[in-house]
């Protein structure tokens, strides 16, 4: 599995992987919420952010990291894709790679609130709001080594 840096060209795949996972995980998102947030996503957050992907082995990207100076900003796996590594390794290369230590997480999404935990992460703070206002709490994680 290699860690890749996307182009433009990969952002409409991007933005499937994006959906397809926060379908299965973001539950507490309504349809209108995804749908507010899907050219957000693809027309602001992916330029905001330092991306890089990991491809499956048929070439479709499997899973996707968006950093920032100091946060890890966003980790998409694509629901097919679970459970084989891509977001370890993804978390790792932050983490190793980049030194960045601190994650936000919906605390609605109980799988990567566990996920985050797993891998090391300690919860250092909680907003009741997201930062649009919306009231999906954040919770401000940081990795403890």
């Amino acid at each position: 599995m290699k860690i890749l840096r996307p182009t433009p060209q990969d952002y409409d795949e991007l933005l499937t992987v994006w959906e397809a996972s926060v379908r299965s995980t973001h539950h507490f998102l309504t349809e209108e919420n995804i749908q507010f947030y899907k050219p957000l996503v693809r027309n602001q957050y992916f330029q905001a952010v330092e991306l890089y992907i990991i491809r499956n082995r048929e070439g479709k990207i499997a899973a996707f990291m968006g950093l920032s100076d100091e946060l890890i900003e966003m980790l998409f796996v694509h629901p097919d894709e679970q459970g084989k590594g891509y977001g370890k390794q993804l978390m790792q290369y932050a983490l190793h790679e980049k030194h960045i230590y601190k994650v936000d997480v919906n605390e609605q999404n109980e799988k990567a609130h566990r996920f985050y935990l797993h891998m090391g992460f300690q919860l250092i703070g909680r907003d009741e709001t997201d930062p649009s206002g919306n009231p999906f709490p954040i919770l401000h994680l940081q990795w403890k080594p």
